[in-house]
């Protein structure tokens, strides 16, 4: 009986060696992939992921809009007011603007 033990053993053993390897590859393959993407999101979250430009854009916009959100919620006039003096002050600054470039479209000429 320990004589067939051991041949049904050694028999098994000589099938699961090539499973064993596979599966110590495939763990390996995803321990190194793994790895790979903690470094990545690593990277992202200390900004060093090389797209500093486009999260500083996005930060600035995000930044905006939260900032009109918060102007339109707190604001003392009405709607039809705040657009009225919108458009008044735009009105002043092109006509500030148009006064100093001049016909020429030249600073100071």
């Amino acid at each position: 009986m320990l004589g067939t033990g051991i041949y049904l053993l050694e028999s098994m053993r000589g099938r699961m060696a090539g499973t064993v390897e596979d599966l110590r590859s495939r763990a390996q393959d995803t321990y190194e992939t793994a790895t790979d993407r903690v470094s990545r999101a690593a990277d992202v979250i200390r900004g060093d992921d090389g797209s500093n430009v486009l999260g500083t854009v996005g930060a600035a916009l995000l930044g905006l809009g939260v900032g009109v959100g918060i102007g339109l919620l707190l604001a003392p006039a009405s709607g039809e007011e705040t657009r009225n003096n919108i458009a008044e002050k735009a009105r002043d600054i092109r006509e500030r603007v148009s006064s100093r470039v001049g016909a020429t479209g030249t600073y100071g000429m």
